[in-house]
């Protein structure tokens, strides 16, 4: 790392050398931002000379502007979906919105934006012109490398054009992710709220779910381990590698301006964006190393093999950057939090400088990578199973005791999130611990039994029978929606992440932060709605119903897309559903205890409904999957799905009947805590309540004595809820508010 005497005196990247910190001068220069771009298309070129991925072919060769403008067309579009990424990311929970705010949200509505968001989205939004049309230059391209012809004009060449992208999966992914680079273009050019630009964000990142699906990973050995494993690395790759971009082209600005009155954020940024680097950082070494073991399984394959070898170079300029990112944390970011850090701004900035040339350089590594042939075959082979076709994998062994504990096939997405939901969840416990505050061990146990169920549920034993026998998908289902989330809603992480996350303030000017994204999700209308308890109970119990009799459940088994969708909506219906019942998170809205024990012995009924009918069933379910799987061992697949009914039936009541007991202890706690508010309140103000209980009584007897008097007849006494006619309502009211301080 250099001195500051050093960058004081050498030649320098940084813009205006000789200026102050606060002056809008200091930063990385355009030259040396688009060196990182120039750095990539040398490596790129290197690496294809390299593995030989760019040589003419034998046969079918599309000529040597398909084998290169392919590639470097690829580049372009990862480069662009990272810096549009990054850019929105920046803009939504990084940085403020506007130059200042007010208390009033027109007020901050009609502010100025603050000049590094509006430039962050300006070069997003050119990010995304770049991203559509090298989408579209990828899809033209790949058409011709696998047709073997070179580009032409000429109406049969566009004719197999069209059939490509609306019948060859290939063709129809670069198609989708064109349809949505072109959607979040425009939405760049005329969305400034906020919200509008997180539903913005969620739209790029599923224009990464495409490119995920096609290439190597659909075909290996465990094409869902490699799908999976690579869509967590793209989504790590484009988080970091577009917050790196956007930390140089933002630099200028950063350390704000005298003249347009803007302040130095500097500090704050890289402190927001370090924190979610180093998450992506793990993210994509981890997910980097599984994919890479998947397709290279021996160790002359890694360092024998011009894929191998090219893996080795990226892995190692991943550690280097990593490297790079711990001393920004470590000595960087405290050093500018500090007064008088001219020399830690320069260094700040040539670390940044370091960071985009080496992330350059590995980002035409992996373009390169792409290009070239895995050692192992990414194509099925002749003689491959009805199985391995439908679902990606052979037939397991006959399922027995013993292998409902030993048979896993790990689902990648999954333990992701397991992973992620442990360390954030054990990061919180220790930010607040360390604020003097105290957490429950239970929810602590409970959180992490949960996480552990979820695992053992989605790359489990229900897992890998579950795409071959029903009776154990609906195993799977049933403890996906039931018994996972009961542990998951006891540990309460939306009450850890309010307490742990800081608060950004009123002097945000605009910005939000992770804390007030939680806020405005759990106060906003789609939350009101979802989480309401009967649309929750009509979700959890209904949507059973319309999955398994109608064309999603085949599509579920078939596509891993929708089994994995599948998954997610199971999770979060029993999710939402138990969180009503039984959560102590905030909700909009709560039933009352007697409500929700009506609305648990409603779905219980419902569960029971839907298992009688396919115990009864004489129709198979999915048939063109569960018929065609050449399974060998077992019952007949409608014997199965029967007893697949009888498990929905059976197995499915006991975890509702353990939230029922749940809810009925909890109400009992709500009436212990009432009474003792009551006798609190009594002991205050010395059982004013029950004096002027009896002092009504006094009066209403004084009252009929003197009628008695009157009329020389002895009133007779009102019958129970007589008060009300005859002696008023403020009388019955206090006869009924005295009649429950009785009863407790």
């Amino acid at each position: 790392m250099p001195s500051a005497r050093n960058s004081a005196t050498a030649p320098s990247p940084l813009s205006k050398p000789g200026a102050r910190r606060g002056d809008a001068g200091t930063g990385i220069s355009l030259p040396w931002q688009l060196a990182g771009l120039a750095l990539l298309m040398v490596s790129l070129v290197a690496a294809l000379l390299f593995s030989g991925a760019a040589a003419a072919r034998q046969v079918a060769d599309p000529g040597a502007l398909v084998r290169w403008g392919l590639p470097v067309a690829k580049a372009l579009h990862n480069v662009s979906v990272a810096t549009v990424i990054g850019g929105l990311i920046f803009a939504v929970g990084i940085l403020p919105k506007n130059l200042r705010v007010s208390r009033s949200r027109e007020k901050d509505e009609e502010a100025p934006e603050h000049p590094a968001f509006a430039r962050a989205l300006a070069v997003a939004a050119a990010a995304g012109a770049v991203w559509t049309l090298s989408a579209v230059a990828v899809l033209v391209l790949t058409y011709a490398d696998v047709a073997g012809q070179g580009l032409s004009g000429d109406a049969e060449f566009t004719r197999s054009l069209v059939y490509f992208m609306t019948d060859i999966e290939t063709g129809k992914a670069w198609l989708a992710v064109t349809i949505i680079a072109a959607v979040v273009t425009t939405a760049l050019f005329g969305v400034r709220s906020l919200t509008g630009l997180a539903f913005t964000l969620l739209l790029g990142l599923i224009g990464l779910v495409p490119t995920a699906l096609i290439g190597h990973s659909s075909s290996s050995s465990d094409h869902e381990g490699a799908i999976n494993s690579l869509g967590l690395h793209l989504a790590g790759v484009s988080t970091w590698v577009g917050g790196i971009i956007m930390l140089a082209v933002l630099s200028g600005i950063l350390t704000g301006s005298r003249t347009s009155g803007t302040g130095d954020i500097t500090e704050p940024t890289l402190r927001r964006f370090s924190s979610l680097a180093g998450f992506a950082f793990v993210l994509v070494f981890a997910s980097g190393v599984i994919n890479a073991a998947i397709r290279v399984t021996s160790p002359a394959d890694l360092f024998g093999s011009p894929y191998g070898q090219l893996i080795l170079a990226k892995s190692l300029a991943t550690l280097v950057l990593g490297g790079i990112g711990f001393m920004h944390r470590q000595w960087v970011i405290p050093q500018l939090g500090r007064s008088a850090s001219m020399s830690a701004c320069r260094v700040l900035w040539q670390l940044v400088l370091v960071e985009l040339l080496v992330m350059g350089a590995t980002s035409g590594l992996a373009v390169a990578l792409g290009r070239s042939a895995p050692p192992q075959p990414s194509e099925y082979a002749p003689d491959a199973s009805p199985a391995f076709i439908l679902s990606g994998y052979e037939v397991p062994p006959e399922l027995t005791a013993q292998r409902w504990l030993t048979e896993w096939r790990f689902d990648w997405l999954w333990v992701g999130v397991a992973l992620f939901g442990a360390v954030t969840y054990i990061l919180g416990i220790i930010k607040i611990r360390k604020r003097g505050d105290s957490w429950s061990w239970f929810r602590t146990v409970t959180w992490m039994v949960g996480l552990l169920v979820l695992t053992y549920i989605t790359s489990g034993p229900p897992a890998v029978y579950g795409r071959v026998l029903f009776s154990a998908h609906m195993v799977d289902h049933m403890a996906l929606t039931m018994v996972a989330p009961i542990f998951l809603v006891l540990g309460a992480p939306v009450t850890l992440a309010l307490r742990a996350l800081p608060s950004r303030g009123e002097g945000a000017h605009g910005s939000r932060g992770l804390r007030e994204w939680l806020l405005l999700f759990v106060h906003s209308k789609f939350s009101q709605v979802v989480t309401h308890p009967l649309f929750a109970a009509a979700n959890f119990a209904g949507s059973i119903v319309l999955f398994y009799y109608s064309d999603l459940f085949g599509l579920a088994m078939r596509e891993h897309v929708g089994h994995e969708l599948m998954n997610l909506h199971f999770l979060l219906t029993g999710y939402i559903f138990v969180l009503g019942m039984i959560g102590s998170d905030p909700l909009p809205r709560r039933a009352p205890y007697p409500m929700r024990l009506l609305l648990l012995l409603a779905t219980m009924g419902f569960h029971a409904f839907f298992g009688v009918a396919i115990m009864g069933g004489t129709g198979l379910l999915a048939a063109d999957y569960f018929g065609n799987l050449g399974r060998t061992w077992g019952p007949s697949a409608i014997a199965d799905q029967q007893l697949g009914g009888a498990i929905a039936w059976g197995i499915g009541e006991v975890p509702t009947l353990l939230v029922a007991i749940g809810v009925a202890i909890m109400w009992s706690r709500s009436d212990e805590r009432e009474t003792r508010r009551v006798d609190r309140a009594a002991d205050r103000n010395n059982d004013a309540e029950l004096s002027a209980y009896n002092d009504m009584f006094a009066r209403l007897a004084d009252r009929d004595a003197k009628q008695a008097g009157t009329t020389g007849k002895v009133p007779r006494p009102a019958p129970q809820g007589a008060p009300a006619e005859e002696h008023g309502d403020n009388d019955a009211e206090q006869i009924e508010r005295n009649t429950k301080l009785e009863g407790r």
